[in-house]
């Protein structure tokens, strides 16, 4: 299944979100990486997004240039279809006006398609924007990864069953 590209106008709250959220191609993925690195102090490496080429919810916020993009699929645990938001972020220039809401609602439209019984990721208790963003999803707290990260802080496991 291929996602078309959708075109987001303003969100509840007003604020502006006007952007096409497609899958990302191979041409996109310098432009991911750029985000990545501009939005997290350890950016995932480039192979790492090469990875992730084919999975269903890997999906870019382009509004005349890429502004954001979403990194979701499918896992197998115990039998059971799982989905696994991997990676979600925001290029600091357009962040609190709906994007990150916006690309976390196409990943999730994208794993329910898929047939995912639920929903999980792991996020850094230190990042108050996005555990807002997903609590407000539906997304709770599971577990504490201990470590998880490579500085050493957690990772707190939320999980999000799918209707």
């Amino acid at each position: 299944m291929c996602v078309s590209p959708q075109r987001w106008g303003v969100t509840a709250a007003g604020q502006r979100s006007d952007v096409d959220v497609r899958p990302v191609v191979r041409a996109d993925l310098l432009d991911v990486f750029r985000i990545e690195r501009r939005s997290f102090d350890q950016p995932w490496p480039y192979a790492a997004f090469e990875r992730f080429l084919d999975a269903p919810g890997f999906l870019l916020a382009d509004d005349g240039s890429p502004v954001g993009f979403v990194v979701a699929d499918v896992l197998s645990e115990d039998g059971a279809r799982i989905g696994h938001i991997k990676d979600l972020a925001v290029a600091p220039s357009h962040r609190r006006d709906g994007l990150g809401r916006t690309l976390l609602a196409e990943g999730l439209t994208v794993l329910a398609t898929r047939g995912v019984g639920r929903v999980r990721l792991e996020v850094r208790p230190s990042n108050d924007a996005a555990r807002a963003l997903y609590e407000a999803f539906g997304f709770e707290t599971d577990r504490v990864r201990r470590g998880y990260y490579a500085d050493g802080e957690d990772a707190h496991v939320m999980k999000k069953p799918m209707s």
